[in-house]
């Protein structure tokens, strides 16, 4: 029966989850910490806790699953290298999983909904946006991961959609009179325990890599900016 470690640092919530799957069912155990500043200092403390809580060591584990993004530059950095160092550590494989996938996970377990949009706040006035679909048995993309300002996210279809994610809190003017946002779980962001979840069929279907191969999803072309590009952005976004 495998048992997985997750890692999720790509927003101001970092977590680690333990998936350990048993002949009578999964249970998942979880720790998190806030606070972006921390996460480098929090995520090792908060991976021993669980394995000395799961009575397991790290070796005992199937493969290390971490949120490749998208996300906080340095957030998704911190999650791979981890990961990357633990596997390595363990001769493990790895398993990058898409963030809003796991937002996604996490507004099903909540709401019970097949379709869901999920919506990342990305800062710099921009959002980063994806849509799935929940078969009853393992999701698919509807619309791939994408970078774009607020009022440009457009799913693809809204029937019985649910949406979540802390972008919809971030620009609450931007989504304002849109149906799709309206009763969007604003409070869910990407977690551990989640991608916990989608870790096991990932694992099952072969999508594990060698630890060497761990890569962050960046969907910005350039993620630090001058202040005086900063300035030229946030001016020509006010012309529009």
């Amino acid at each position: 029966m495998p048992i997985i470690l997750a890692i999720e640092t790509s927003s101001e919530l970092a977590s680690c989850a333990l998936l350990i799957d048993t002949h009578r069912g999964s249970q998942v155990l979880s720790r998190e910490s806030g606070g972006v500043r921390t996460h480098s200092q929090s995520v090792l403390p908060m991976v021993q806790e669980l394995l000395v809580e799961a009575g397991i060591k790290l070796a005992d584990c199937e493969a290390v699953a971490f949120g490749a993004g998208p996300g906080s530059f340095t957030g998704v950095r911190t999650a791979c290298g981890v990961a990357q160092g633990l596997a390595f550590g363990a001769e493990l494989p790895v398993i990058p999983l898409v963030t809003l996938a796991a937002m996604a996970e996490a507004c099903r377990a909540r709401t019970g909904a097949a379709e869901v949009l999920a919506v990342l706040d990305a800062r710099m006035n921009e959002v980063y946006w994806a849509q799935y679909r929940y078969d009853g048995a393992r999701w698919t993309t509807v619309a791939e991961p994408a970078l774009c300002a607020p009022e440009a996210v457009q799913p693809l279809a809204t029937d019985g959609l649910a949406a979540c994610g802390n972008g919809f809190a971030a620009y609450p003017q931007a989504f304002e009179g849109k149906d799709f946002a309206i009763g969007a779980h604003a409070d869910i962001v990407p977690h551990a325990r989640d991608l916990a979840v989608l870790a096991a069929p990932a694992l099952a279907t072969g999508q594990a890599l060698p630890a060497a191969e761990a890569q962050p999803l960046y969907l910005r072309n350039k993620v630090a900016y001058t202040s005086a590009e900063r300035q030229a952005i946030n001016a020509a976004k006010a012309g529009a």
